[in-house]
């Protein structure tokens, strides 16, 4: 019941600056914890961020920490990962997912219910 569209991504040089913007088309988005993921070709998708539905807390991977920012604005039902600092390892196809509250593990990407077709970014050196 949650449809969900990230754009945005592109090509960036290395340091640069990238925001990824994810849309969500329902009646219940602030019901959700959003989370972003990421996949680099042969390799699994890890875990980037995530922002609990009730706010406040955010939970970052080490290998982004002090150089990404999520955000939500429930209002405009949007979630956004703000990318500073970028590095070519940063170079992924980046996916937007949500659950229902809080019942999974939400640095577990199995645990999230609906899923974005994803964004390319490509970070280059």
């Amino acid at each position: 019941q949650l449809q969900l569209v990230e754009s945005r991504g592109g090509l960036v040089q290395a340091g640069g600056s990238l925001r990824l913007p994810c849309a969500a088309f329902g009646r219940t988005f602030s019901s959700y914890t959003m989370g972003w993921f990421r996949q680099a070709p042969g390799k699994e998708r890890e875990f980037v961020a995530a922002i609990h539905w009730s706010g406040g807390l955010k939970y970052y991977a080490d290998s982004v920490k002090g150089r990404f920012t999520i955000s939500r604005d429930n209002a405009k039902n949007t979630v956004a990962l703000q990318m500073d600092s970028l590095k070519p390892e940063d170079t992924a196809v980046y996916y937007c997912a949500a659950q229902y509250y809080s019942r999974r593990d939400v640095l577990d990407g199995g645990g999230y219910e609906y899923w974005g077709q994803g964004t390319q970014v490509t970070v280059s050196s």
